[in-house]
């Protein structure tokens, strides 16, 4: 029976890979068929084809679904308030011309816990152009720092999609997660960002564009946020969820407060909070009306529905492999290989990633494998195998990730410029974030 299953993963994610990378064909049908064909070179009858899928399809959407939306219209409301460009302007305008790449870091690790990296990119590309030709400093000094924080955050923190991915997956503590990952994404930040970027603006010297000074928040005139308001709507889930986990590891969950405290901190019920705060704070206080609050919640569906559709089938073929005995059986050949279960986890998702090239296909593919092995797992470990997960799924960004052209050009770069700044930030990431967690793994 091991050879023939064997044979079914290797089938159905080489037709993942065949189908998004030479056939570019949409990940949500690219996982769907990959979980169909592994499914029936599993042996699985023809009338059950789809039923794991479909059951992990179900679950995954009620469980990471929500929560990506609920994500969604904070982010929403963050931008079209201008909460957004009133975080950057107040940290920008605190700080030195010396100092610009460590606050264009601490922007995009702030602004980018609620914001998908691709919402995040746009919003600080225009800063980064601006900042780096006031400073008349070469553009990747600036930008590096900010795509080093976005990219750490949408790897390793939730409520991103991909650390949600693997925490439902791997049955990991959102809290205990959110908490470590913060600790993880910091260092990787620092390195991959401020100090990186610094040697890499020797290599690529190019000047800021002229012509990314768009922006999109609120109109002309408009009522903006102050920056505490637009501060407490980013870091409200984050003290929830994180307030939640200290009280359960205290052991105070019993008495009253601390019940309290567990059911606010609730990932569903913090981001429930978190959207209702922004309602009022980023919008009925800014005198918006019901009507246009209503209309800005409704706007930040559709951008998500090909997001949720391809977490949901991802949660599919998570359910396909478990069900089918498969990740058991790749679990238990990664144990007889004597290798760290950390490592094993990092390993997988760098090899899916770099055939990929999505760092979301990898996570879930990575985390349906690594699902049986993580059950022995502690919890602080189990949340450290979502991070080392998280890590390697960003390794070596390269010309099969839609992320290598957007940043290619944004910036105005050459493909080999490219490699020689995003890649390679993306690489040092990935190896700082599992150097990160392997040490906290000897602590912890």
């Amino acid at each position: 029976m091991t050879t023939p299953l064997i044979l079914a993963a290797i089938g159905g994610i080489a037709a993942i890979v065949v189908l998004i990378v030479w056939l570019k064909v949409h990940p949500f049908l690219s996982l769907m068929a990959g979980a169909g064909i592994m499914a029936i070179a599993a042996g699985v009858p023809y009338p059950d084809l789809f039923k794991s899928f479909t059951a992990g399809l179900g679950s995954t959407i009620a469980g990471v679904g929500l929560l990506i939306t609920l994500g969604a219209i904070i982010g929403t409301l963050l931008i079209s308030s201008g909460g957004a460009d009133v975080i950057v302007d107040t940290i920008l305008s605190k700080t030195p011309l010396q100092r610009l790449p460590w606050a264009m870091a601490l922007i995009a690790f702030v602004v980018g816990i609620p914001l998908f990296f691709e919402v995040g990119v746009v919003i600080l590309i225009p800063v980064v152009m601006f900042a780096a030709r006031r400073a008349k400093v070469p553009v990747i000094l600036l930008g590096i720092p900010a795509l080093a924080g976005l990219s750490a955050l949408h790897g390793l923190v939730p409520p991103h999609p991909g650390p949600l991915i693997a925490i439902d997956a791997l049955h990991a503590n959102l809290g205990l997660t959110l908490g470590l990952g913060l600790l993880v994404a910091i260092p990787c930040v620092i390195i991959a960002g401020p100090v990186l970027g610094r040697i890499m603006a020797r290599w690529v010297p190019i000047e800021a564009r002229e012509d990314f000074l768009g922006g999109g928040g609120p109109a002309e005139g408009a009522k903006r946020p102050t920056f505490a308001a637009a501060l407490t709507v980013v870091l409200l889930p984050v003290i929830l969820m994180l307030a939640r986990t200290v009280v359960e590891m205290t052991g105070a969950d019993e008495a009253a407060f601390g019940k309290a405290v567990v059911f606010v901190g609730t990932p569903l019920i913090a981001l429930f909070v978190t959207t209702v705060t922004a309602m009022f704070l980023l919008g009925f206080l800014l005198s918006k009306t019901r009507d246009e609050v209503s209309k800005l919640v409704g706007s930040s569906f559709g951008p998500i529905a090909g997001i949720l559709l391809i977490v949901g089938a991802g949660g599919g073929f998570k359910q396909t492999l478990v069900d089918s005995g498969i990740a058991d059986l790749i679990a238990k050949g990664l144990v007889e290989a004597a290798l760290p279960p950390l490592l094993a986890g990092w390993l997988v998702a760098v090899l899916i990633r770099l055939a990929t090239g999505s760092a979301t296909v990898a996570t879930i593919t990575a985390s349906g494998i690594m699902a049986p092995l993580a059950a022995g797992l502690s919890p602080t470990h189990t949340a450290l195998m979502v991070l080392a997960i998280g890590s390697g799924s960003v390794f070596l960004s390269h010309v099969n990730d839609a992320g290598f052209w957007m940043v290619k050009e944004y910036f105005g770069m050459t493909v080999g410029e490219t490699f020689k700044t995003w890649s390679l930030m993306e690489t040092v990431l990935s190896v700082v974030g599992l150097t990160s967690v392997m040490a906290l793994s000897l602590v912890v």
